[in-house]
């Protein structure tokens, strides 16, 4: 996600700049969902809690990861979550182990107007949940009615999931060298819980309020994606090309 773009993008170049990022965006998530399905066993929530996940077998270090589990837990019992003061072990048997992207999503005020913005090149992973990273920002603003066990559950998997990556930090690497970027980040909405989130190396933008408040009136929705930035796209150079011409000289 970027700021406001400095080039001019008409109204009549819209349609099919829209079309190219959409085209790329799905081509990214789709990607992206391949690879996690392939890491999949090494971010298993039974490699690192054995039985207390639902394994077959104790594993070394689960008391410590346990720990850490409960630590990390403990913010979320008071408000805005109200979650149970103590931590369920049971509640880790109900994790899995399949991932699954949520678009980035934040919203952008147009003229007073709030404008949903969604980035074609970034998403939240997150083991599945009934929650979504929109319905738990919907629920935290009032806007939906909490079900607790949903909420509660979205939240101790992304915990569950930042353990993971903390004991497996060659995927983080790996992903960088896929020309994706794996962080923890702590979106203002969800008020104290970090998420994980995995971020396209491709750039996209936000265009100029004038031409989002045209696009939303046109189309009577209050949504806009960013836009791909193709340029930059063209102009880009291969990372691995960069760290081998020194070699190479």
């Amino acid at each position: 996600m970027s700021e406001e773009h400095s080039g001019a993008v008409s109204l009549e170049k819209l349609p099919d700049l829209r079309r190219k990022t959409e085209n790329v965006s799905r081509f990214l998530q789709q990607q992206i969902a391949a690879h996690l399905e392939t890491l999949r066993p090494l971010l298993a929530p039974d490699r690192i809690f054995g039985k207390q996940a639902g394994g077959k077998t104790d594993v070394v270090g689960t008391e410590k990861a346990m720990l850490e589990l409960q630590q990390s837990y403990k913010p979320f019992s008071r408000p805005p979550y109200d979650l149970p003061g103590t931590l369920d072990t049971s509640w880790l048997t109900l994790v899995g182990s399949t991932l699954e992207l949520h678009p980035w999503e934040y919203t952008h005020s147009v003229q007073g107007k709030a404008i949903l913005m969604t980035s074609p090149v970034r998403w939240v992973v997150n083991y599945r949940t009934n929650y979504n990273f929109a319905q738990v920002k919907a629920v935290l603003s009032g806007k939906e009615s909490v079900r607790p066990e949903y909420l509660r559950q979205f939240v101790v998997n992304m915990l569950v999931l930042q353990i993971a990556l903390n004991r497996n930090p060659g995927l983080v690497q790996l992903f960088h060298d896929l020309r994706y970027e794996v962080k923890t980040e702590s979106p203002p909405e969800l008020k104290g819980l970090p998420v994980v989130t995995i971020t396209s190396m491709l750039n996209s933008f936000r265009p100029a309020d004038d031409l989002i408040s045209a696009a939303t009136a046109f189309s009577g929705v209050p949504a806009f994606i960013e836009l791909l930035d193709t340029e930059a796209i063209l102009k880009s150079t291969d990372p691995l090309q960069a760290k081998l011409d020194p070699l190479l000289k």
